[in-house]
């Protein structure tokens, strides 16, 4: 049993020795880790870690119309856990050094919907992906767009082998997917529970 006085004691960890292993699309490292352990003692664990910045998942909203702009393209990950690889998600990529989340989610929006992002509003700061793994953090921003006219086709950076489909989608049907547990994007999840709840009031303004 951990007692009282363990349980307020703030356990730390450092890296002793970070080994590179792969550097493409994404860094893999080795992470020698020297770390508190939660009964007083200390541990030296190795563990790989995923990195490459963070990134930004932009909810592009129609009030108007009360649709949603999603984007269909290639997931690898869902390639190799086995699952059909192509599924609605936000609009998202990588911030840039020189961006805030905010401008790279304008940015993200024109590159891969093709749309002006209005009144962006940041809905998140940033989350970790999955910290065991990773050191990515996701931003979510949620902004206005027209899908009046102009929203369909498929677009993406040709230099980072971009092919994204636009997908104009109901807001009602997003919010039911997510309710229902039938998204399977994390960061869309959210984004469409955040929606649920704000969205009467963006309707009315």
């Amino acid at each position: 049993m951990i007692s009282g006085e363990q349980m307020t004691q703030r356990p730390n960890a450092v890296a002793t020795q970070v080994t590179p292993l792969a550097s493409g699309f994404l860094k893999v490292n080795a992470y020698e880790i020297r770390a508190d352990t939660h009964r007083g003692g200390v541990m030296t664990v190795t563990r790989e870690v995923m990195e490459r910045g963070h990134a930004v998942g932009v909810l592009g909203y129609d009030p108007q119309r009360d649709e949603v702009v999603l984007g269909n393209e290639l997931r690898p990950g869902m390639l190799a856990a086995g699952e059909y690889p192509f599924g609605d998600a936000l609009i998202a990529g990588v911030i840039d050094a020189d961006e805030t989340a905010i401008q790279a989610a304008v940015r993200e929006m024109q590159e891969e919907a093709g749309l002006d992002l209005r009144d962006p509003l940041l809905v998140h700061p940033g989350a970790y992906v999955s910290p065991g793994g990773t050191s990515e953090k996701v931003a979510i921003v949620f902004g206005i767009v027209d899908t009046s006219a102009a929203a369909g086709g498929v677009h993406g950076n040709p230099h980072e082998h971009e092919d994204v489909l636009v997908v104009v989608m109901p807001a009602s049907e997003f919010v039911d997917r997510a309710r229902r547990g039938d998204i399977d994007d994390m960061k869309t999840a959210l984004a469409g529970w955040w929606l649920a709840d704000h969205r009467a009031r963006l309707r009315a303004k």
